[in-house]
């Protein structure tokens, strides 16, 4: 059986990590500076498929260093973590220069059945004589408060489409596979910055050494079934309504998410002021029931809400608009997450304060934070001396210097 390209094209060394490099660089002075370190423990954020395990192998194998890897969704409670990483920050290693231990995929030890286990994983990172590299897809989610308190935060940035298209053109020349760059691209393009699946894909269209036209369309129409795009063409340039209550039926989106699209690419499609007051109206009314089964659980509302967001909006228009558009996926969410991680950074330093001035974390938010922030923005020095004394991390600090 061949081997997985995922496994067999993983990243030899630190240089063969593409997309990452400056946050590779932090990894490794992390990894090689680790007796200076003030925390012991790194946490690598960041969306899947974007490096970060595949880098901490990496740098393992370039330094020579054993690497004892613990999948936190097998090792979910404090006895295993107790038993397998506590025994591990004790031993040194025989046969290698140092060593690393890896926490990955550390979402899987935060269930409500694994009480303990994030307590523990804290504990062992204070007592650790090596480097300990937590991974996971979210730093800043509100159960990992505590143990954030413990360890550097470095972010891994999503991967762009060229950053993967670069992996794909590397693994086909290896493998001598007979494809063009506009497909490499299509499959890049399509796995939204996840090159784990991007490389997955490859191997599956590539079983017969060659990539063809038709391969890449079935790709494509796969991708096609399941987009939005797509979908909103048959609501926003057509006005039969038994076309248009169809649009969503193979959209994998949520409910609320297809109202924000409406909402959203609604005034660029329809020009005329009593098309859009219209597609409004019936696009409120979506959203009204919408709240009627948050509040009710009465999910008989569910057809009302697809009438009234694909055929209500269709028939709200007395002409088409002619105009191609591209629409666009609506910036509230991406608003929403981000104030929430704002607020998030802003909620870890304000414990930090609360928990040297013997205060609340909610008196902090309301009064200290925002003192401190204009102590960094205009004394350099007492910032210093502030930021030592909070135990803040680089991040918080450069948060409080915005």
């Amino acid at each position: 059986m061949n081997m997985q390209f995922t496994k067999k094209y993983s990243p030899k060394t630190t240089k063969d990590v593409i997309g990452q490099e400056e946050g590779v660089q932090k990894l490794k002075d992390f990894v090689t500076n680790f007796s200076r370190q003030k925390r012991k423990a790194l946490f690598i954020y960041g969306p899947v498929g974007c490096g970060k395990t595949c880098s901490v192998q990496a740098l393992a194998r370039e330094l020579n260093y054993e690497l004892l890897e613990v999948n936190a969704s097998d090792t979910r409670n404090a006895a295993a973590i107790e038993q397998i990483v506590g025994n591990a920050i004790k031993q040194k290693s025989f046969f290698y220069k140092g060593k690393i231990i890896l926490i990955d995929e550390v979402e899987g030890v935060a269930g409500t059945k694994d009480r303990g286990g994030l307590s523990t994983l804290s504990k062992l990172i204070k007592e650790t004589k090596f480097p300990i590299i937590v991974v996971g897809n979210d730093a800043y989610d509100q159960k990992f408060s505590d143990l954030r308190k413990n360890c550097t935060v470095l972010e891994f940035r999503n991967l762009e489409t060229n950053d993967i298209l670069k992996i794909l053109e590397k693994i086909t020349n290896e493998e001598k596979i007979d494809a063009k760059e506009e497909y490499l691209r299509t499959i890049a393009r399509r796995v939204g910055g996840d090159a784990r699946a991007a490389v997955t894909d490859l191997q599956i269209l590539a079983a017969g050494k060659k990539i063809t036209e038709e391969e890449i369309s079935a790709l494509s129409y796969r991708e096609k079934e399941d987009s939005i795009q797509d979908a909103l063409v048959k609501i926003f340039k057509n006005s039969d309504p038994k076309i248009a209550v169809n649009a969503f039926e193979r959209v994998g989106e949520a409910q609320d998410k297809l109202i924000l699209w409406i909402d959203e690419n609604l005034p660029y499609e329809y020009q005329n002021p009593e098309d859009l007051a219209l597609a409004y109206h019936y696009l409120s009314e979506a959203d009204i029931f919408q709240k009627r089964i948050i509040k009710r659980q009465d999910w008989r509302f569910l057809v009302y809400i697809n009438d009234f967001l694909t055929a209500g909006v269709a028939v709200s228009k007395t002409e088409k608009n002619k105009t191609p558009i591209e629409y666009r996926q609506t910036t509230r969410l991406l608003k929403i997450w981000m104030a929430n991680q704002k607020y998030a950074k802003r909620k870890t330093i304000a414990a930090k304060i609360a928990e040297k001035t013997h205060s609340s974390v909610s008196e902090a938010l309301q009064s200290t934070v925002s003192y401190i922030q204009v102590i960094f923005q205009k004394n350099r020095k007492m910032a210093e001396q502030l930021a030592e004394e909070l135990d803040l991390d680089e991040e918080e600090v450069e948060w409080l210097k915005r």
